[in-house]
Formats: structure tokens, C-alpha cells, sequence
């Protein structure tokens, strides 16, 4: 071969190795650069959530923005909020007495909440039976999936069931821990509803939106 022929042949080699301006060399540099870019904003991105980790999901939980229950939309009603779980055994004796308290003030400015704190117990080990129990058990109030935030904005929740009956005004005016005999509840709400109790006012009910377990 000519020496002009390994000339030209010289030149092709460097201009194949030349892309965008750069050598293979700065190429390397510019793409090590750009992967650690990459790497850096996806890890940004992935930390950059405020939200607090909850329990674990149930199968067949369902949840969108419509399936959630604010307490100040039921202001105006005297509700009683009662914190259980599916494993709890007081709760269970007391469950039907509560289904029947919603059947009896249906007809009045009166709701029954339950909020179940299977997902923050236990590991989270009971969160898939909440269902299945609320379809066994006829529950026809509104059960909502418990988080840390409401345990402690109610003071902490230290036993269970623990019940709260709040007034018409969003006032909490009664406490009960363990199970309550319905007779109990029904001339307490009934007080209530006429605004004639004499029970110390225990403040206001710390406000709260949380989702609302559903079954298909």
C-alpha cells in the first residue's frame, strides 16, 4: 500500500472516532457524567415523599377520593366513633350492639363510625379480615382504615374497643373504654340529641379524613 493510501486511511480512523466532536475517550466521560445525573434525580424524586407509611392493604381494599370520609362533613350530627379491630374480643361482643344502635337512630342526626386499627396491630396480620368480618358481622355504618395520625390526635388509643361520642357541635362529651352496654350508648346519644347531659366536655374532635374500607 501507498503512502498516501495509509494516509487517507489514518484519516478515516480518526474521523470514525470523532462523534459530535469528541473521541472516544470524552465520550466515555460525558456518558459516566449523564448516568450519575440520571441516578441522582431518580433518587431525589423517589425521597421527595412527605406521606407516612401506613399498615399493609387488604386484598380488595378499594380507595379513591370519593371513598373518603372527612368528620367535619357529619357536624351537625352526634356521632359516636368507635376505635376496634377484628381480633379484639370485647369488640366483637360489642359490634352487634352497635349495628343495632344504627338501626335504631337512622331515622335521627345520629352516625356510628368504626375505625379499625387491624393494619397498625399485629404487624398488620388481621388487615385482610376487616372485610370478610364486616360481611359476616352485617356492618351498616361506615368503617374507616385507621392511621397513626388519628390514634394520636385522639390522645392515643391505649386499649381497645375505645369509643368517643361526640355532639352536634363536633364536642367530644363522652369516653368509654372496653366494652359499653348498648343501654348505655342509647341514653347517652338520647341526652345528646335533647342537649341535656351533664358529662364534662372533653374538648373538640380532632378533625380527620380516612378511607373507607369497602367490600365489593
Amino acid at each position: 500500500m501507498s503512502q498516501k493510501n495509509r494516509k487517507i486511511g489514518k484519516q478515516k480512523v480518526e474521523k470514525e472516532k470523532m462523534v459530535f466532536g469528541l473521541n472516544q475517550k470524552q465520550r466515555s466521560r460525558v456518558y459516566t457524567i449523564l448516568f450519575f445525573v440520571v441516578v441522582a434525580i431518580l433518587f431525589v424524586i423517589n425521597n421527595s415523599s412527605d406521606d407516612i407509611k401506613q399498615g399493609p392493604y387488604p386484598p380488595n381494599y378499594k380507595q379513591s377520593n370519593e371513598d373518603l370520609l372527612n368528620l367535619s362533613d357529619l357536624k351537625g350530627k352526634v356521632v359516636l366513633i368507635d376505635f376496634w379491630a377484628t381480633w379484639c374480643a370485647p369488640c366483637r361482643e360489642g359490634i352487634p350492639d352497635l349495628v343495632m344502635l344504627k338501626n335504631e337512630f337512622k331515622d335521627k342526626d345520629v352516625e356510628i363510625i368504626g375505625i379499625s386499627v387491624d393494619a397498625l396491630t399485629r404487624g398488620g396480620a388481621t388487615a385482610a379480615d376487616v372485610i370478610p368480618f364486616m360481611n359476616a358481622y352485617k356492618i351498616n355504618y361506615p368503617i374507616l382504615r385507621g392511621d397513626g395520625n388519628v390514634i394520636d390526635a385522639f390522645g392515643g388509643i391505649t386499649t381497645i374497643p375505645t369509643s368517643f361520642l361526640i355532639n352536634k357541635e363536633g364536642k367530644v362529651v363522652a369516653k368509654y373504654e372496653s366494652v359499653v352496654s348498648k343501654q348505655t350508648y342509647v341514653d347517652a346519644i338520647n341526652k345528646v340529641l335533647i342537649n341535656n347531659y351533664d358529662v364534662p366536655n372533653l374538648g373538640l374532635t380532632p378533625s380527620f379524613t380516612l378511607p373507607l374500607i369497602k367490600s365489593e
